[in-house]
């Protein structure tokens, strides 16, 4: 009995520690994302909720996308997105950042948008996207949208897709993708922009 009463007081302890840490950012958040104080209570009661602790890691992350896509396999988008999210790259989201790139996505401009959608392809943040590196965001994306893609995918048609989309974006053909080359290309093309709009509404 007095076992479980340390453990309630333990877990409450940790929630009052959490509860009382967040509050003093709220405003520093409300500057720097495109939410209201009153979205950011909600959202952090939510996220409270799911993770007690104030952080996400990225199991629990996965686990987050798998409810939206039980068609497919969202594990491997799943790990791109988080890696995209965990600025700090200490393999944890916490409150802050979680809001910051839910801010971009669902708010922020075409420019951001942008931004955020070439992070997300350039896997290991060296500033260019390689032809691999698409090929792995894509592959994912189909595995993701599982048997209702249309049409059906196999490896050949991602390595097709991303075989046609790369010409296109690849203009000065050095062999990788520069955020500029990024950027203009998916100003100018409808269709491009419309494919890689995906990830916009996945969140």
């Amino acid at each position: 009995m007095d076992f479980k009463f340390t453990i309630d007081n333990d877990i409450e302890d940790l929630e009052m520690q959490v509860v009382r840490y967040k509050p003093e950012g709220l405003d520093t958040l409300c500057k720097n994302t495109k939410f209201t104080r009153k979205e950011l209570q909600i959202m952090y009661r939510g996220f409270k909720q799911e993770c007690p602790t104030g952080i996400v890691n990225e199991e629990t992350f996965k686990e987050i996308y798998a409810q939206f896509f039980p068609q497919g396999d969202a594990s491997a988008y799943a790990h791109y997105v988080f890696n995209t999210f965990d600025h700090d790259h200490n393999g944890s989201i916490s409150f802050e950042e979680f809001v910051m790139g839910l801010s971009v996505l669902s708010r922020g401009t075409f420019q951001e948008r942008l931004q955020w959608a070439f992070s997300l392809y350039d896997v290991n943040g060296d500033g260019v996207i390689t032809k691999e590196e698409m090929l792995d965001i894509v592959t994912a994306i189909y595995e993701m949208m599982g048997r209702y893609t249309e049409p059906s995918i196999d490896d050949t048609t991602a390595r097709e897709h991303v075989e046609r989309v790369f010409q296109k974006m690849d203009t000065n053909r050095d062999g990788v993708i520069s955020v500029e080359e990024f950027m203009d290309t998916c100003r100018r093309d409808e269709n491009i922009t419309r494919g890689m709009s995906i990830f916009d509404t996945v969140l």
